[in-house]
């Protein structure tokens, strides 16, 4: 049952609520938290209602959608609650602010709030560069970004890594719950030695493969190279490398993925691409902070810093090659005055491959 109430309050909402709750025949609530979804657009928002809802089943809850309307329009909430077969075991709530109220859903949002229960923020798409202070992330115990639905999905990831507070996770994290097992399983087997290096192959914006290579990082304590492909989605491939031989798991067609090891069969494991519903539903089912993403944002900045060090050395390299053309050119000269057009071309030659190699290192 979907029912609308245009230019409405939140006190007109709960008491709507209250009414299909009597009608319907519901004495005791059996909510287990609030789920507040943050969502862009019409398309966005009933993926996230979608989603919310099958959670639901192993999480009933009461789902509060904000969507921001247009600033110019009216100060006004035109609200929808969706019960029954629209919204699974949950209640959902339907906010579209408009005009000033576009920027206070946090106003709007408290008046609807389960009491004495959880609450736990979702941004389906773009989120905050820092969730635990944005308005309706100061509410929430548990703040869920994607970092892979954002328009530049590492950088989004690196700026969190720099805001992480207690409570923050992100579904990119998530996606990676059955390669995280099987590594940890083929690390179980014998021989038993230590891990040397690792390798971890991935599409360049695919911020879970940004975040296995730096849990490896942090807890192996090895170089992780981070190698990039455009022939498949997400993780295509890690490597670990041990005296024995390397454990390999390659994953090519997204679905299934082939693990190798010295000492043991070569065998097939299940590592399906997980959507959004089963990451949320396994985001729900903790409250408590996630120390080992914590630790794996710890492990991008490793990643980084050898990055910013084979930046800095061909800059040097660059820096040295148009001292070295400068030098050149200025011998020249002194030895064959007529000749200054040689010169000239020396500096723009030094100024390309300047330009060519911060081009680089801004691709990288």
């Amino acid at each position: 049952m979907i029912i609308d109430l245009p230019s409405t309050t939140t006190s007109q909402l709960n008491k709507k609520i209250v009414e299909l709750r009597e009608r319907g025949g519901a004495v005791a609530l059996g909510r287990v938290l609030t789920l507040v979804i943050v969502a862009e657009d019409d398309d966005q928002l009933e993926d996230a209602i979608y989603a919310a809802n099958e959670a639901s089943r192993e999480h009933p809850s009461r789902v509060i959608v904000v969507a921001k309307g247009a600033r110019t329009a009216a100060p006004r909430i035109d609200g929808q609650i969706r019960v029954g077969g629209d919204a699974g075991a949950s209640e959902v709530v339907v906010l579209r602010l408009y005009g000033a109220l576009a920027n206070q859903g946090q106003s709007a949002v408290v008046p609807l709030l389960l009491p004495d229960a959880p609450i736990v923020t979702w941004w389906p798409g773009n989120g905050p560069k820092s969730p635990s202070k944005d308005a309706l992330g100061k509410l929430a115990q548990r703040r869920i970004t994607d970092s892979a639905a954002e328009k530049n999905p590492i950088r989004s990831l690196q700026s969190r890594a720099k805001t992480y507070a207690d409570g923050d996770t992100d579904l990119a994290w998530t996606r990676l719950t059955e390669w995280r097992a099987q590594l940890a399983g083929a690390l179980d087997l014998p021989p038993y030695e230590r891990v040397t290096g690792a390798t971890v192959t991935g599409k360049p914006d695919s911020p879970s493969t940004e975040l296995l290579a730096g849990w490896l990082a942090e807890y192996l304590g090895v170089p992780v190279k981070r190698s990039k492909t455009t022939s498949a989605q997400g993780i295509v491939s890690v490597t670990l490398e041990r005296p024995s031989g390397p454990i390999s798991i390659d994953r090519p067609d997204g679905r299934t993925g082939t693990l190798t090891q010295p000492g043991q069969p070569t065998r097939r494991v299940s590592l399906q691409r997980r959507d959004t519903r089963d990451c949320l539903i396994e985001e729900l089912r903790r409250l408590d902070p996630d120390e080992i993403y914590e630790a794996a944002l710890k492990g991008l900045t490793k990643l980084a810093g050898t990055r910013r060090s084979t930046a800095t050395s061909s800059a040097a390299k660059a820096d040295s090659t148009k001292a070295d053309t400068a030098q050149s050119g200025t011998t020249k000269a002194t030895a064959k005055k007529t000749a200054p057009k040689k010169k000239t071309a020396s500096k723009k030659t030094a100024a390309t491959k300047t330009t060519a190699t911060k081009a680089r290192r801004t691709e990288s």
